[in-house]
């Protein structure tokens, strides 16, 4: 039995920062690019949201008749501790070595007060395996974030968490991947609908 999972990224923030746990809403005007996601989305997908308004108000816009999950704190951005709603300008002007091997060489380094990204990894995997188990050969629509999005690309394609960082996850981009007996598989990432 394979479950389809429909990742989307929420609309735009607009913030040049650092936005991670930060509860920042998303732009929601682009009526026509939302219809069309929402209607490239199987009619019978569950959606489930991280519990940031950006996601949750994105899932709402495109739910149409689906059936919605409670909002999953495990779903969220990668926590930024002090980085947050900082620019990388000015993180780099006070501690260029420890912001660029954060971004360089993801892993254990760990933003002052955040999460590295391998705790980023093992809590969204938390979260999915859990949606996945309650909910195994349902399509599920998982509306949240650029980097809870790469940690399930990383996942599908087996990559080094450096060579997930080179995909683009634009906002309101669909990522597709099956998990079934076969284990994981990638198909179209980055979508834009």
């Amino acid at each position: 039995m394979t479950t389809r999972l429909f990742l989307i990224r929420h609309g735009p923030t607009h913030a040049k920062t650092m936005v991670g746990w930060s509860d920042l809403p998303a732009d929601l005007s682009d009526h026509a690019a939302l219809a069309r996601l929402e209607a490239a989305l199987p009619s019978e997908a569950l959606v489930v949201s991280s519990d940031l308004i950006r996601a949750a108000d994105t899932a709402s816009a495109i739910q149409g008749n689906r059936h919605r999950l409670p909002h999953m704190p495990g779903l969220r951005e990668i926590h930024f501790g002090a980085w947050e709603l900082r620019s990388w300008k000015d993180i780099d002007a006070e501690d260029p070595s420890h912001i660029r091997a954060y971004w360089e060489t993801p892993g254990d380094v760990t933003p002052p007060g955040g999460e590295s990204w391998n705790q980023v990894c093992a809590r969204v995997n938390d979260a999915v395996d859990s949606l996945l188990a309650s909910h195994a050969g349902r399509d599920l629509v998982i509306v949240g974030h650029f980097g809870q999005i790469l940690t399930q690309i990383q996942r599908a394609e087996g990559l080094s968490a450096e060579a997930a960082f080179s995909h683009k996850i634009d906002n309101l981009s669909l990522s597709e991947l099956h998990v079934g007996p076969e284990g994981w598989k990638s198909l179209e990432i980055n979508q834009n609908m």
